[in-house]
């Protein structure tokens, strides 16, 4: 199976979507994953009650669309799967979020796995997000979507462990994995590999220990070792490059467009 590279939308902050998209193409990349953020952001209030325009205008972009970034509520904590008052709102939200993405070609979509509510530590947080998720999975599935979740600094998901254990709980689930999420919180990066086997998307972006992205040069993470280790797991599917300059976690300091380009061309010089 052959790995190829995606563009994030949200990269481009200062674009339209018509824009990324010609970005993208003028990459040589021809692959932009879409979300609700930022200049090329898609309106969920219009997609939510207009699902078939709204795909309608993507089909229209003439370049590949890998993943779908939904998030349910407008926060990070907002509608969060680890609160179980937010069901039924949110799956009828994939609901009509998977079957845009399928009449958009989207074959992946990636929600947040939730945070620990009040009252809640881990554990809690994973048994009700993952009650939530054996409920969404069946929505998309049934579209032809897959369903992922991206573990995150902020999330309940902090560690590789937490994860597997989520893995388990919900049989068919899939993740967007993004090393620099862990890497960040300490882990090491072969401890981050057993995670590999169940990405069914992936994000990229050079970080160390304290610092969520860091310049392609500055960071810790051996890419050529994690494109192998993710070969070697069968994993096929798109390799999205996700540098951002956002008040998140202080990604605010890296030329996106030049980091972007060199770590393109150090993922295609081992691809290659």
């Amino acid at each position: 199976m052959t790995m190829e590279l995606s563009l994030a939308s949200w990269s481009l902050r200062a674009c339209s979507l018509d824009e990324a998209a010609a970005i993208s193409k003028a990459l040589g990349i021809g692959a932009l994953d879409i979300g609700y953020f930022y200049g090329p952001a898609l309106d969920k209030a219009e997609l939510l009650a207009n699902p078939a325009r709204t795909a309608e205008r993507l089909r229209g972009l003439g370049i590949d669309l890998p993943n779908f970034y939904h998030l349910f509520g407008s926060t990070l904590s907002d509608r969060n799967l680890a609160n179980p008052a937010n069901r039924q709102a949110n799956e009828a939200d994939l609901r009509i979020v998977a079957g845009f993405c399928k009449d958009a070609g989207i074959p992946t979509i990636f929600v947040l796995p939730g945070v620990c509510n009040p009252g809640q530590g881990r554990a809690e947080a994973l048994r009700e997000s993952a009650e939530s998720l054996r409920r969404l999975l069946p929505l998309a599935l049934e579209q032809g979507v897959q369903l992922t979740i991206e573990p995150h600094v902020h999330s309940y998901l902090e560690s590789p462990q937490l994860v597997l254990d989520l893995m388990g709980a919900v049989p068919g689930l899939k993740l967007t994995l993004d090393y620099a999420h862990f890497v960040c919180m300490g882990w090491r990066q072969d401890e981050i590999d057993v995670l590999a086997p169940h990405a069914a998307h992936v994000h990229l972006r050079q970080a160390k220990p304290g610092a969520l992205q860091t310049k392609v040069h500055q960071g810790t993470i051996n890419f050529e070792a994690q494109l192998a280790t993710l070969r070697d797991a069968g994993y096929g599917g798109r390799l999205s490059l996700e540098y951002v300059h956002q008040d998140y976690m202080d990604t605010l300091h890296d030329d996106v467009l030049t980091e972007t380009i060199v770590l393109r061309d150090q993922v295609r010089a081992w691809l290659s």
